[in-house]
């Protein structure tokens, strides 16, 4: 074969593969952005949402994932800094746990405008736009921590809420949940929710005024594991362990070994892993185009002492 003949077949070969199949590799490899936005990542529930998302980030070679967060619960102009820069840079996809929803709705519209999906997770809103929800049913694991302490206490005597940032979709239905049940005992007094912002120290604080405002209390429910650790610490530091009921929720590792020293009586169980594990499945799914469903609850539990060693495997 001629060297020109020889020079013009390498040229269509490479002329064909630019235009085929080797451009359909390219494309292939592109990498799929995918951003899981969360309240925090100060706190065991959101690291171990993230290592869910991670591990479904891993099982798929095309996508690349980041998961960030503002520095607190409370900093939602931070989360709102964060969805804007991710919106600028066109992602294929976003997963968001809104920290507020006055502040969160109007930068999703203008992911919704962009032409990005949303996926809602771990905190409900009303926005219309969003791809699907992922989560589980707050208010249901409201009612469990309620059922629990009327049988502890034999539906009996003074109880009150810790509870997490006021407005807040997450924290507003474990409070309704739990009063839905609280209010039809005659024999309970609810004596209040108190904000601690979903954080340990401010939980021990409330829990101290708690203590001082009404020395006959006999059981609290605080709405996520570090407020109720901060409460557990100051009923220990009154020599009160054991004496008030105390229900947490999230079930992190610490508070379920808390369980198991009886030094807290139960914890409502949500599985962080499982959601963000699935958000970002379905963030995957709309980010492709492909059908999302629409609400995702993962499921709810109670720890007590009795099954608290399942909880740590």
């Amino acid at each position: 074969m001629s060297r020109r003949r020889l020079l013009l077949l390498a040229a269509c070969c490479l002329a064909a593969s630019l235009a085929g199949p080797g451009c359909a590799r390219s494309n292939r490899t592109k990498k799929l952005d995918i951003v899981l936005v969360t309240k925090a990542l100060d706190s065991e529930f959101w690291q171990r949402m993230k290592s869910g998302a991670e591990q479904a980030a891993r099982e798929d070679p095309e996508v690349r994932l980041a998961v960030l967060a503002p520095e607190r619960e409370i900093n939602i102009d931070q989360q709102v800094a964060i969805l804007e820069d991710q919106i600028l840079k066109r992602v294929a996809a976003l997963a968001v746990a809104p920290a507020g929803v006055a502040e969160i709705i109007p930068v999703l519209d203008k992911a919704h405008a962009a032409g990005i999906p949303v996926l809602i997770v771990d905190t409900d809103i009303p926005w219309p736009h969003r791809a699907g929800f992922v989560g589980i049913d707050n208010r249901l694991g409201g009612r469990m921590a309620a059922e629990f302490i009327l049988r502890a206490i034999g539906a009996r005597g003074k109880v009150a809420v810790i509870r997490g940032v006021l407005g807040v979709a997450t924290q507003e239905d474990r409070l309704a949940g739990f009063l839905e049940v609280v209010r039809k005992v005659p024999g309970v007094q609810f004596v209040g929710a108190q904000p601690a912002n979903s954080e340990r120290a401010l939980g021990m604080t409330v829990m101290e005024n708690l203590l001082t405002r009404h020395p006959d209390l006999r059981a609290v429910f605080a709405t996520n594991d570090q407020m109720a650790l901060g409460a557990m610490e100051a009923i220990a530091a009154r020599n009160l362990t054991g004496k008030i009921v105390l229900v947490g929720f999230d079930a992190g590792r610490e508070a379920v070994r808390a369980v198991l020293q009886g030094r807290m009586d139960a914890v409502v169980a949500q599985f962080p892993e499982r959601i963000g594990y699935r958000a970002v499945r379905e963030a995957i799914r709309a980010a492709r185009g492909e059908p999302v469903e629409k609400f995702v609850d993962i499921g709810t539990g109670l720890v007590t002492r009795e099954n608290a060693h399942d909880f740590l495997r």
